[in-house]
């Protein structure tokens, strides 16, 4: 009966162990490594140092990131042809920074309006199998921290 009470005790805190630390997804995350730092869209949203949201009024926006038609014309390029990332692409290391993609929008985090015109803080092109345009947008947004509200441009 003692060997029963000390695995029903123990097996609860190691799933606890395993679920704090975010490994129930054994799949890669979308990440890059920016001046040394890896960014990665985190697996638990509580995980994250950094949280983004998106919206789809550009008046609420507080980050416009423009998907452009080339990579020559963006900012920030994602191109793959790869099924699965490579073994320690993006390892994440003491320094790593955790971006969330929250579903309500915070004060204190940037939204960000993706559009394929007008103007824009970030232009990025993404063609990955591994990468959304939204995860693209949530890692150079993240990467470069918070934003202020943009003033109305006029062209």
């Amino acid at each position: 009966m003692l060997r029963f009470n000390i695995l029903a005790s123990v097996v609860p805190l190691a799933v606890a162990a395993v679920f704090a630390r975010g490994e129930f997804s054994s799949g890669s995350h979308p990440c890059i490594e920016v001046a040394g730092t890896t960014v990665q869209i985190a697996t638990l949203s509580w995980q994250a140092q950094r949280h983004v949201s998106f919206t789809s009024d550009p008046s609420r926006a507080t980050v416009r990131v423009q998907i452009s038609d080339s990579a020559a014309a963006a900012d920030f390029t994602v191109i793959d042809d790869i099924d699965s990332a490579e073994a320690g692409a993006c390892a994440v290391g003491t320094a790593a920074e955790l971006v969330a993609i929250s579903t309500g929008p915070q004060a204190s985090e940037p939204v960000i309006y993706l559009s394929a015109h007008g103007p824009a803080d970030y232009r990025i092109f993404v063609q990955s199998k591994s990468f959304s345009v939204r995860d693209a947008a949530a890692l150079i947004v993240g990467a470069r921290g918070n934003h202020h509200r943009l003033e109305a441009a006029s062209l």
